[in-house]
């Protein structure tokens, strides 16, 4: 059986997305503040964390920051009242994986959650493109994918979990045109319908980090009218 943080300081939505949880055979753990959901994250299982980004002592913001921080993974589905692009790429960017805004569908949390446990627990399958073990090496680029490291010779690059990934998913299939919506499925494991400029937010972010001058980018570059695609070759 699943396991599921809920944290939400209103009592309402507490209880509908644990009744409706509950019905769905998912075990649940409810936290009604900050600092009582970073606990329990710490230091229990959960197969996903429903996280309301507003609440007491600490913000969602602000838990996501330090479970990621301690490198802990679980799949992260922010709940916000708040629909501005600055609320959500935010959160997105300090590493939670989804994010819902209210009033919802429990038929929407649901399907979120699916799709990002499916994310989190798939295999990453086979790798298609020259490895050394679980290391890629890319345009002087060396990822470890155990390690969840990258590093330029001896340089590590600071990556948010979901630019890593999406590095990743570009450095094992170089020289391939993408359009944002095969990105969305490919790296966030869903349709993201209509949220497509995160996509372009990530790969801006990614660009910063490791093109030598991210306006005139010479590893991930643009597709003009379609996507992006990573130009590189394996070392």
């Amino acid at each position: 059986m699943s396991r599921v943080l809920v944290v939400d300081d209103e009592p309402a939505i507490v209880t509908l997305l644990q009744y409706n949880l509950e019905q769905a055979d998912y075990q649940v753990v409810t936290a009604i503040d900050g600092e009582q959901a970073l606990q329990l994250a710490q230091n229990e299982h959960f197969d996903v964390i429903l996280l309301d980004l507003m609440l007491p002592k600490l913000d969602g913001v602000e838990v996501t920051k330090r479970l990621r921080q301690e490198k802990i993974k679980t799949p992260i589905i922010m709940i916000t009242a708040k629909t501005s692009e600055f609320d959500t790429v935010f959160g997105l960017e300090l590493g939670a994986d989804d994010y819902i805004t209210k009033p919802f569908s429990p038929r929407e949390v649901l399907a979120r959650m699916k799709a990002v446990m499916r994310r989190y627990h798939e295999d990453a399958g086979p790798v298609t493109t020259a490895t050394n073990g679980h290391v890629i090496r890319i345009a002087g680029l060396r990822i470890d994918q155990d390690k969840f490291q990258v590093k330029r010779g001896d340089q590590p690059i600071d990556l948010t979990p979901k630019e890593f990934e999406l590095l990743l998913f570009f450095a094992k299939r170089p020289g391939k045109v993408w359009s944002r919506e095969q990105l969305l499925e490919g790296v966030w494991g869903f349709d993201y319908s209509g949220q497509t400029r995160m996509v372009d937010i990530h790969v801006s972010h990614l660009r910063e980090k490791i093109e030598a001058d991210p306006k005139h980018p010479q590893l991930l570059k643009t597709v003009r009218g379609f996507g992006y695609t990573f130009e590189a070759s394996h070392e």
